[in-house]
């Protein structure tokens, strides 16, 4: 079972890439949801990754960062996905005042940016995945917080592909 995979991409298109491997393992994995924290400074392709994502799921509209409105849900593929932004919370605890709670469950998928903002009122994470600048690429860390987390790092590691950069 797998902790953690690290790659290293060369554009934003690897790491769009990575996003679609990811929904192609959620696809592959019959989980029911998945919590995903989305770590990185701003431009580390947070959002990129999730465009990525989206589309592998069969969105083929724009992906907004929801920094302004939160939460951007989607309808896809039979799931509930909710692309959240909690880079202008300041306080955990308006999370309550904004009912965030009411659209998070155990039957949605959840794609967090900034969840260091939302620390304790948010669902355990099942993946978290750090993305860092890296020249004109990114480094990136995916860890599994859960047995559903290591199963789809498995499931990202067979992919064809999809490997770690070697040991320098």
């Amino acid at each position: 079972m797998a902790e953690s995979l690290t790659l290293d991409l060369a554009d934003a298109g690897a790491t769009e890439a990575f996003g679609e491997r990811l929904a192609t393992a959620l696809l592959r994995s019959g989980a029911a949801g998945l919590n995903v924290h989305l770590e990185g400074d701003l431009g580390a392709g947070k959002t990129t990754l999730v465009r990525g994502f989206l589309r592998r799921l069969g969105h083929a509209g724009r992906v907004p960062s929801p920094t302004y409105t939160l939460t951007e849900p989607y309808a896809l593929a039979g799931w509930r996905i909710a692309h959240i932004d909690l880079y202008r919370i300041r306080d955990p605890r308006e999370l309550a005042d904004l009912g965030l709670r009411d659209t998070l469950g155990p039957a949605v998928v959840t794609l967090v940016e900034w969840p260091d903002h939302g620390a304790g009122h948010l669902p355990a994470a099942d993946l978290r995945i750090g993305l860092q600048v890296s020249g004109s690429g990114r480094h990136l860390c995916c860890q599994a917080l859960s047995v559903t987390g290591s199963s789809i790092v498995d499931l990202l590691a067979a992919i064809p592909g999809l490997q770690e950069p070697a040991a320098p």
